[in-house]
C-alpha cells in the first residue's frame, strides 16, 4: 500500500511529476496528462532517472520507490504511485474528453489502488521487453563507481 503524503520542505504551487522518461507509457502519460491552472501554476516534468534533480533526491529520501510509481510533488507533499495518479486526475481540468476520461478513470482512489499495480506491472514488463534497466539498478551502478 502507498504511504500517506509526506511534507516537503517545498511548498509553492508548482507541481512536479517525477516519472521514469526511459518507459515510453510512463512518457506519455505524464507528458499528455493536464492541470488545471487555478491549481498548479506550473507543471515540472523531471525524469528520475536524474539522480542530481533535487526531487528525485528528496522522494528517495523520503523512502519511495521510483520503480514502484511515479511521483507527484504538489503543495509541498510528495505523492507516490496510485496517489499521484490520483491527486493528477482530480487537479486536470474538467474540459476535454481526455481530461474526463483520466477525471473519471483515475479521480476516484479506490480505483486508482486496484488498478495501479497492474500499470506497474505493466511497465516494469515493457522495460525487460525493451532492454532497459530498472531506476534501483543504476543507482547501484553509481554506488559502486564512488
Amino acid at each position: 500500500m502507498d504511504k500517506k503524503p509526506k511534507k516537503t520542505p517545498s511548498d509553492d504551487g508548482d507541481l512536479a511529476i517525477i516519472y521514469d522518461a526511459e518507459c515510453p507509457v510512463c512518457t506519455a502519460y505524464s507528458c499528455s496528462v493536464e492541470i488545471d491552472g487555478g491549481n498548479a501554476a506550473n507543471v515540472r516534468r523531471i525524469n528520475a532517472r536524474s539522480s542530481d534533480d533535487a526531487l528525485v533526491q528528496q522522494a528517495k529520501a523520503a523512502g519511495l520507490d521510483l520503480d514502484e510509481g511515479m511521483v507527484v510533488v504538489h503543495q509541498g507533499r510528495l505523492y507516490h504511485g496510485a496517489d499521484a495518479l490520483n491527486i493528477m486526475a482530480r487537479l486536470a481540468p474538467k474540459q476535454g474528453l481526455g481530461n474526463r476520461l483520466n477525471r473519471l478513470a483515475f479521480g476516484n482512489s479506490t480505483f486508482s489502488r486496484l488498478v495501479y499495480p497492474v500499470l506497474r506491472g505493466g511497465r516494469n514488463t515493457l522495460l525487460r521487453l525493451l532492454g532497459r534497466t530498472k531506476i534501483r539498478d543504476i543507482d547501484s551502478k553509481a554506488d559502486r563507481n564512488q
